[in-house]
């Protein structure tokens, strides 16, 4: 079969490799579509210290279940998400439940191979473990291989009260960020504001989240628009929804008191701010983090597709797989928001 393989550094190649087999406890899905992740652009740019070399990557998609071994209850041509981030379900954070955050936490495309291929094993651990979820008629394969980015930001979410009355600034316009901006209304925020510093992706923006307000967070003085906008006291929420470090510092400095910020977007390691620790004291103000998401928030996202609340199939480009070069291109020059690859 085909597959997408990370060599080391910023080396990948198409590469012929053998088809899973599903042993006892496994099964083998068919990859129906698998969309590309903010982390595998930046390891398809700048590699990955991470990665343990050569290895398939990606790990949003929807599957199809073609084999199962012994023991495994699973439909064979079902459809299914899977909620990537696994668990040993023995730690500290399994046991209440952060799944996302355990001890030996193993992820789909980083220490299993990945989605960027024509079928993939999927392991024991994730069928006994329940991070398989049913895909229901009504949602397509591309819309349901774009609903784990929505549980990541429901999951930043969780931690930040949205409320009726607050406002929110969004950091970045890129499908996050305009899936926070959605979450953040869907939760009765009053004003949403996506700060992107890109014309490109601010003109997209104002097209596919008509009722967030867009400023132009690459201008000087942007923050006293902002500022202008909700009033002297300041935001409510700030969520940093791109790869930028200073987002952070600005960010924190937007808040108001008892304000508080998801530092949802992850930085290159020589990207870090210091933050003003003393504005975190005196304002009371909440910093969090957010990694992954859990099985529940996986389905709560996919809920959300499923009601219509939530239209993801406006954000996503199509493109085959041996075409997922051209894709990772569509991304870097922002002619794609969400790239989503066809085996």
């Amino acid at each position: 079969m085909k597959a997408f393989v990370y060599h080391g550094e910023t080396s990948f190649s198409m590469d012929e490799v053998a088809a899973p087999t599903a042993g006892k406890g496994e099964a083998v899905a068919k990859i129906l579509a698998a969309s590309i992740c903010g982390t595998d652009l930046r390891t398809f740019r700048f590699g990955s210290a991470k990665l343990a070399a050569p290895i398939t990557v990606g790990h949003e998609a929807c599957y199809e279940i073609t084999q199962v071994g012994n023991g495994v209850d699973l439909e064979v041509g079902g459809r299914y998400i899977i909620a990537p981030a696994i668990g040993c379900g023995g730690c500290k954070s399994c046991k209440k439940g952060r799944t996302n955050m355990c001890d030996t936490l193993q992820t789909i495309g980083f220490q299993y191979p990945g989605t960027f291929a024509e079928y993939i094993k999927i392991p024991a651990k994730a069928i006994n473990g329940g991070y398989l979820i049913k895909v229901p008629d009504s949602v397509s394969d591309k819309a349901a291989s774009v609903v784990e980015p929505v549980a990541c930001a429901i999951n930043a979410q969780s931690f930040l009260n949205i409320e009726q009355g607050d406002n929110v600034v969004i950091y970045g316009a890129g499908y996050l960020g305009c899936i926070h901006a959605e979450l953040a209304m869907m939760q009765g925020a009053s004003e949403v504001i996506i700060a992107e510093i890109s014309e490109n992706r601010r003109s997209k923006a104002k097209q596919l989240v008509p009722s967030a307000l867009i400023v132009d967070s690459g201008k000087q003085g942007y923050m006293d628009e902002i500022r202008d906008i909700v009033g002297d006291m300041g935001v409510d929420v700030v969520i940093t929804a791109c790869p930028a470090g200073i987002t952070h510092k600005q960010g924190l400095e937007l808040l108001y008191k008892n304000g508080r910020i998801s530092l949802f977007g992850g930085l290159p390691g020589e990207d870090n701010y210091h933050l003003d620790s003393n504005l975190i004291h005196y304002k009371e103000l909440g910093v969090f983090g957010a990694h992954a998401g859990t099985v529940a928030q996986n389905k709560q996202a996919l809920e959300a597709v499923e009601s219509g609340k939530l239209d993801v199939a406006k954000y996503i480009s199509a493109f085959a797989l041996g075409d997922i070069e051209k894709a990772f291109a569509a991304l870097i020059d922002e002619t794609a928001e969400k790239a989503v690859v066809i085996p």
